[in-house]
C-alpha cells in the first residue's frame, strides 16, 4: 500500500489543519498576554491588567481555532470580545491582531457581500477604539485601524477569488480531460468501425462464395478464399496501425509496425482491387491535377470511398460501381455510386429512407454514414448519401483543402475491377 493512501497518513492529514489552528490560537494568546503583562505604560493610562483582562483575550484568542468552519461567528464573537476590552480600558495593541485575523478569514471564506458588512463591523469596533487612546495619536490610530481593515478585507476577497479561480480552472481542465476522452473514444469506435465493417463484408461474401462453389469449381472457391485471407491480413495491419496511434506517446514498440503504409487515396487501387475480388465491379477514375494531400484528410476521403463500397457489397453486391474522385484547386470531391442492379429491396429502401434526412438526425441511419459525416465535419467538408437519379445510390465528398504547394502532372486514370 502506497504510504499516501495507508489510513493513518489520511487520518493525519485531516487532523494536522486542526492540530494547526489549535496551535496558532493558543501560540496567539501566550504572545499577547506577554505583551500585556510586559507593556511598559509609565504615565498609567491603561487599566491595570487582571484576570478580567486575560479572560477576554482568552476568549478573543482561543475560537480563532475554529475560525475557518464558523468565519462569521468567530468574527462576531471576537468582535464583541475586543469591543468589551476596548471598554474597559485595557492596552489595546495586543487585541487588535485576534479581530484582524478573524476579518481576514472571514474574507476569504464568505462572498463578498457578507463580508463587506463584516468588514464595515470590524472597522466600527477598531474605531470605537481609538477614541480611548492616549492623547495625541487619535488621529494616527483611526488612520491605523482603517488601512488594517482595508488591507484584511482585500487580502481576504483575494484568495478567495484567487481559490475560486482555481476551482474553475480545475472544472474547465476536467471538462476538457473529459471530453478529449469522449472524443478520442469517438475517433476509434470509428477507426474500429471503418475497418472491421469494410474487411469483415469482404470476408463475409467471398466464404459464402467459396461454400457455394466449394465442390463445382474449386479454382473460384480457392480464389475466394485467398481473397478472405488477404482481407484477413489487412484488417490485422490496420488494427496494428490504429493501436500504434494510439500507443504513439509509449515506448518505442520492439517491431516496427508503421512499414505498412497508411491508408489514403494513394491506396485507393488496392481498395478497389479487395472490392473487386469480392465481386462488385468498380469503375475508378481520378481527375484534375493530382497533388498531396493533408494526412487527416487523405484519410478521411479514403475511409469514404471505403464506407462506401462496403455499403454497396452489402446492400447491392451485383451493382456496377463508380468511383470519381477530382483534385481541384481549392477543394477534392469524390463520389460514389452504384446503379442499383442486384440490390436487396429492403436494404435499398433503408438505405433511401437514410438519406432522405439529415445523418446525424435520423434513427435508421448506419453508423458508417453517420461516421463519414462526422469525419467530413472535422475538416469543415460535407458527406451527401442519396438515391441517384436514375436508380442505385450515390455517396458525395467534398472537402476543402489548404494547398502549400505544386503537385503532380494532370492525370486522368481509369481503371476497371
Amino acid at each position: 500500500m502506497h504510504l499516501t493512501t495507508h489510513p493513518a497518513a489520511v487520518r493525519l492529514r485531516a487532523v494536522l489543519p486542526v492540530i494547526g489552528e489549535i496551535v496558532y490560537a493558543v501560540g496567539s494568546l501566550w504572545i499577547s498576554s506577554t505583551m500585556l503583562r510586559n507593556w511598559p505604560d509609565p504615565n498609567g493610562y491603561w487599566r491595570d491588567t487582571d484576570a478580567l483582562a486575560y479572560a477576554l483575550l482568552v476568549a478573543i484568542y482561543l475560537p480563532l481555532a475554529l475560525r475557518r468552519r464558523f468565519p462569521v461567528a468567530v468574527l462576531c464573537s471576537t468582535g464583541l470580545c475586543v469591543a468589551t476590552y476596548f471598554t474597559l480600558g485595557y492596552y489595546h495593541v495586543v487585541a487588535v491582531c485576534g479581530l484582524a485575523l478573524a476579518l481576514y478569514t472571514a474574507a476569504s471564506l464568505c462572498p463578498r457581500r457578507v463580508s463587506a458588512r463584516c468588514a464595515a463591523g470590524t472597522l466600527a469596533v477598531l474605531l470605537w477604539g481609538t477614541r480611548l487612546a492616549e492623547p495625541g495619536i487619535g488621529a494616527l490610530s483611526v488612520g491605523f485601524v482603517t488601512v488594517t481593515t482595508i488591507v484584511c478585507w482585500v487580502a481576504g476577497d483575494g484568495s478567495r477569488r484567487l481559490r475560486e479561480l482555481t476551482r474553475q480552472l480545475r472544472l474547465e481542465q476536467e471538462e476538457k480531460a473529459r471530453r478529449a476522452v469522449m472524443e478520442e473514444r469517438i475517433q476509434i469506435a470509428r477507426e474500429l468501425h471503418d475497418v472491421i465493417a469494410h474487411h469483415v463484408s469482404v470476408i463475409s461474401v467471398q466464404t459464402g462464395l467459396a461454400g457455394y462453389v466449394f465442390s463445382t469449381d474449386p479454382p473460384t472457391a480457392r480464389r475466394a478464399l485467398d481473397t478472405v485471407g488477404e482481407s484477413a491480413r489487412e484488417a490485422l495491419a490496420e488494427m496494428r496501425r490504429m493501436l500504434v496511434v494510439l500507443r504513439e506517446e509509449g515506448p518505442e514498440p520492439a517491431e516496427e509496425p508503421a512499414a505498412a503504409p497508411v491508408s489514403g487515396l494513394g491506396r485507393l487501387d488496392e481498395l478497389v482491387k479487395r472490392v473487386g475480388d469480392a465481386g462488385v465491379p468498380v469503375d475508378v477514375r481520378v481527375t484534375g491535377t493530382a497533388y498531396d494531400l493533408p494526412p487527416g484528410i487523405d484519410l478521411c476521403a479514403y475511409r469514404v470511398v471505403q464506407e462506401a463500397l462496403t455499403n454497396v457489397i452489402k446492400h447491392a453486391p451485383e451493382a456496377n460501381t463508380t468511383v470519381r474522385v477530382h483534385y481541384g484547386a481549392d477543394e477534392v470531391r469524390v463520389r460514389v455510386r452504384d446503379d442499383g442492379s442486384g440490390r436487396r429491396p429492403v436494404r435499398a429502401a433503408s438505405r433511401a429512407g437514410t438519406a432522405s434526412r439529415p445523418l446525424a438526425s435520423t434513427k435508421s441511419a448506419g453508423q458508417g454514414l453517420i461516421g463519414m459525416r462526422e469525419r467530413a465535419m472535422i475538416y469543415h467538408g460535407t458527406v451527401t448519401a442519396e438515391p441517384a437519379p436514375g436508380g442505385g445510390f450515390e455517396v458525395s465528398f467534398r472537402v476543402p483543402v489548404p494547398r502549400t504547394g505544386g503537385g503532380d502532372a494532370d492525370a486522368v486514370r481509369t481503371r476497371r475491377r
